[in-house]
């Protein structure tokens, strides 16, 4: 790493942190990037997920983080779940959210397919609003506009709380007849007289709450429907008290951790800029070091720079982005491009295939320290054994840091917290001792908040004074044509996590052992294509090949797959497409062609024949008598 600074320059090289890591774990990679390493070249998954709630709540709220508990949802009366499938993603928290819709709370769906949610046993949402790929925006309008032309909002609230210059400019936005459910229904397909009607039914409601998932931040408007969200939450009166709030459903056990460890290349931990002098004092006077206050690279900057010849070192914490991230091609060119690429893992991933050097990671059962939820609950995690590869992860990083000539150590993870409370107002009554009195601690927690913070902004927001910001609609780049004339979004299912690196190495794969593409019978007939025959899906940067699932669960025009499986391709196909903000990709519009075939696509062909290699290889590699780890 130091010849490649030494060859390339100092902003040569960088590092990726994991959202399945602990707190302290990514703490310390980030600092091994900042400190040892001399540039803020560092991101996280979140940029591919939540980034834009992040920012779109930072801007509205204040904090980069939702504004409930859990359990808050068994005092909702009126819910919208909009671009989330909980059943499948969120299976725990579903199961609390039905509990409370079986004891007569309504529901309102916002997706384009027809999620289980919307009817099944025992739960029937009132309305569903089943919009077009990509037009998040005019929908979270429509519904705002309605509640405003109608004389439905919280003035007392609106008053009390939030910014009126603001609000007055956003009023008049919103009140603007292009805002209305008749102006929009062409571009989102929803009718006017449903949009009315569940905003007449949010806006009645005694307490409503909002949840939201990755359809809602993996579009290229993402930022700006997380702050249209965050718009109808303060319009509506619903902050700041149970049963409400904005609440974003993290796609990992530590997203909402590896965020506010300062896993962004333009913020330290605590989400604080690095133009912030007093901020940047306080960390080169804990850590003896000056800081960069330009910001770094973010994964896409990476990959560009990477292909250019520009960035060629890469240290990659517990992520598989050869699989996760959008166009797989650019992704393989930009690693192949690199000269050091360190991958830590549990397991031999798709990533592995590209890297330099493999350092061993440790599951949650070989490791003390401590993990974020989406509800910005703090909770600890305890080995039981030894780390199998001889030290834990944070260990592994601080003697790369050490070889590297800026010594990093500590004697345990909790020295690692201690650090963290230090420098972070949100952590400074954190630690290890506290978290083994009180179980779990929600941040912020501090000397204002000693046992934590159930709910935010309940006197007052973050910021002070709520902030609506205008949220015009621009239509993506990523629209139907005559040579492309399907928009492809893609999710998950119930047995598979992520990208299946873990899950695929069970017994699940009886339940899912291949990603397919779901497509509606009209559009299914008019191809020649029949439920079960393989697929061609072609979009401007990629070709895969997936078996077709005939269904109605897809509207017209709509086809949707998930992406467990790497031999899929699903993101051979979807592009570089982003959110405006924050560089987000945009997963769920991407515009594709569907055809009969009868063999796999050329990449799935390519795929293949290196992947049988590289398990040649790693055979030969073994030493006799153990057991290779399948990738």
């Amino acid at each position: 790493i130091r010849g490649i600074q030494a060859k390339y320059g100092q902003n040569s090289v960088g590092g990726i942190t994991s959202s399945r890591c602990t707190n302290e774990e990514v703490y310390v990679v980030q600092k091994w990037v900042r400190a040892a390493a001399g540039n803020n070249n560092v991101d996280t998954c979140a940029r591919v997920c939540h980034s834009p709630t992040g920012y779109g709540l930072k801007t509205t709220l204040g904090e980069s983080a939702g504004t409930q508990t859990f359990d808050s949802v068994m005092h909702s009366d009126v819910i919208i779940v909009v671009g989330a499938n909980p059943t499948v993603a969120h299976p725990v928290f579903a199961s609390q959210m039905k509990r409370r819709l079986r004891q007569g709370a309504k529901l309102i769906v916002i997706d384009p397919r027809r999620i289980e949610l919307v009817e099944s046993p025992h739960i029937r949402a009132e309305h569903h609003l089943q919009l077009r790929p990509g037009t998040n925006v005019a929908v979270i309008n429509a519904l705002a506009h309605t509640v405003i032309t109608e004389g439905l909002e919280d003035t007392a609230f609106v008053a009390a709380r939030c910014e009126s210059e603001a609000y007055q400019v956003w009023r008049e936005f919103i009140s603007d007849a292009s805002n209305s459910p008749e102006a929009l229904a062409a571009e989102t397909g929803v009718a006017a007289t449903d949009v009315r009607a569940a905003a007449r039914l949010f806006a009645g409601a005694g307490n409503g709450a909002i949840y939201y998932g990755l359809g809602v931040t993996e579009h290229s408007q993402g930022s700006t429907m997380v702050m249209g969200i965050a718009n109808l939450a303060m319009a509506t009166g619903n902050l700041g008290r149970d049963g409400v709030g904005v609440n974003p459903l993290r796609g990992q056990n530590n997203v909402q951790g590896s965020c506010d460890m300062g896993s962004f290349p333009h913020e330290l931990p605590d989400y604080r800029h690095l133009s912030d002098t007093a901020t940047r004092e306080l960390f080169e006077s804990e850590w003896q070091v000056s800081l960069d206050a330009e910001p770094g690279y973010r994964i896409p900057n990476m990959f560009d720079a990477a292909v250019a010849g520009e960035f060629k070192g890469l240290y990659i914490q517990g992520e598989d982005i050869a699989q996760s991230d959008p166009d797989t091609q650019h992704v393989h060119a930009a690693l192949e491009a690199m000269e050091c690429v360190v991958v830590q893992d549990l397991f031999l991933n798709e990533t592995a295939k590209f890297a330099h050097v493999f350092l061993p990671g440790s599951s949650f059962l070989e490791k003390d320290g401590t993990f974020t939820n989406a509800e910005r609950r703090i909770s600890p995690v305890r080995k039981v054994m030894e780390p199998l590869s001889g030290m834990g992860e944070w260990e592994v990083t601080c003697a790369l840091a050490t070889a590297m000539g800026y010594p990093m150590s500590y004697e345990h993870p909790s020295q690692i917290m201690d650090e963290i409370a230090r420098l972070t107002p949100t952590f400074h009554g954190v630690s290890y001792a506290k978290l083994d009195q009180l179980g779990s601690i929600q941040w912020p927690c501090n000397e204002a908040h000693p046992q934590g913070t159930p709910f935010m902004h309940v006197d007052e927001f973050v910021r002070g004074k709520g902030y609506f910001s205008p949220t015009p609609y621009v239509a993506t780049e990523e629209r139907s044509t005559g040579r492309y004339p399907l928009l492809l979004t893609t999710g998950r299912i119930l047995s598979q996590y992520n990208v299946g690196a873990q899950t695929r190495r069970t017994r699940n794969m009886v339940f899912h052992a291949e990603d397919r593409i779901e497509i509606h019978p009209s559009d299914a007939e008019v191809r020649g294509i029949s439920h079960g025959s393989w697929v061609g899906i072609k979009s401007r940067v990629g070709e895969t090949v997936l078996r077709a699932d005939v269904t109605e669960r897809v509207q017209p025009g709509v086809v949707y797959t998930t992406f467990h499986h790497p031999a899929s391709g699903a993101n051979v196909v979807t592009t570089d497409n982003s959110d405006w903000a924050t560089n987000c990709p945009e997963y769920k519009v991407t515009a594709v062609q569907a055809y009969p075939v009868s063999e796999p696509s050329r990449w799935q062909e390519t795929f293949r024949s290196s992947n049988a290699e590289q398990k040649s290889l790693l055979a030969q590699a073994i030493a006799p008598g153990q057991e290779p780890a399948e990738s």
